[in-house]
């Protein structure tokens, strides 16, 4: 059996729209650098409503954002500020510290927001966990066409084709849309893989996927994902961490000391400010929704 484990995401509903998360869980604490996967929507929020991500602090990771709907106001403590649209893909890298908010866009609120994408975080490697804090939207991304598939490769490389994104440890990741009776064959070479369909009907090899649902893969072995009448999916995966992380609200980590040693530097206003958007912030909580430890 090509798939070796199923993640059913713990689903937040926030109001306007609903965040799945399936990493990290007791199932699944990482996926090669994978140490976190949100999907959130699709929605279509009020007018005059908007998503509001208030100032936050990141440690010895990398943030993902991929849009399939609608666009997000990024700023962040290097004076970043960019917005998100589909087909970029925004890579904030935290290393050593970095604070950044997450908006809907004035013109989208105007019009009632569409919130429809994928929010994942990335583990550091050893050695390279506290590097200088970095910013890069990337929009020149590879696709690839076949049998009734679209994929778009994101980060590392797939079907023979690299994106120019960023990667600190060997990843892949890519947003792959089937139209109705349509298939793409998944590389087999990461250490570590995981399909999530997130739109429409898809199977993986003759078996069924549910919507949402992470599903993780055997290593080496070769599959087709099909859909008979039209789906999106997520593919990512990459080398496996000889040690894992811990993670506790929005620090991920080798070490515990390190992440308590961020808990009080937030605590203690000893992050830097996002310029633009200096006076909320999101306070440290006591009890986060998200904690993992190897």
């Amino acid at each position: 059996m090509s798939i070796i484990k199923s993640v059913t995401p713990v689903s937040h509903d926030l109001g306007s729209f609903t965040v799945r998360r399936a990493v990290p869980s007791i199932e699944a604490r990482m996926v090669g650098p994978f140490v976190f996967v949100d999907q959130f929507g699709p929605a279509q929020l009020a007018l005059g409503e908007g998503m509001d991500v208030r100032p936050h602090p990141h440690i010895c990771l990398a943030t993902v954002t991929w849009l399939f709907e609608g666009a997000i106001d990024h700023r962040d403590s290097l004076g970043t500020y960019s917005t998100i649209h589909p087909g970029t893909v925004n890579l904030m890298t935290a290393g050593k510290g970095i604070v950044h908010s997450e908006r809907s866009p004035a013109s989208e609120r105007a019009a009632g927001p569409k919130l429809y994408g994928m929010q994942t975080w990335l583990a550091l490697p050893d050695g390279k966990e506290e590097i200088d804090p970095a910013f890069e939207a990337v929009s020149n991304l590879p696709l690839v066409s076949d049998g009734g598939a679209e994929a778009r490769v994101i980060m590392g490389s797939l079907w023979g084709e690299a994106a120019q994104t960023t990667t600190y440890a060997e990843t892949i990741y890519a947003e792959i849309v089937l139209a109705p009776g349509g298939a793409i064959p998944i590389d087999a070479e990461a250490d570590e893989r995981a399909v999530m369909l997130v739109g429409g009907e898809g199977s993986l090899d003759g078996m069924p996927l549910e919507l949402y649902t992470l599903y993780v893969l055997k290593p080496g072995d070769s599959m087709t994902l099909r859909s008979a009448s039209g789906g999106r999916a997520m593919l990512l995966g990459g080398e496996a961490f000889p040690e894992r992380r811990h993670v506790w609200w929005n620090f991920v980590a080798s070490s515990r000391e390190r992440i308590e040693q961020a808990k009080a530097d937030w605590k203690e206003g000893r992050f830097g400010k996002v310029p633009g958007d200096e006076v909320e912030f999101i306070p440290l909580p006591e009890k986060p929704l998200t904690i993992s430890n190897p």
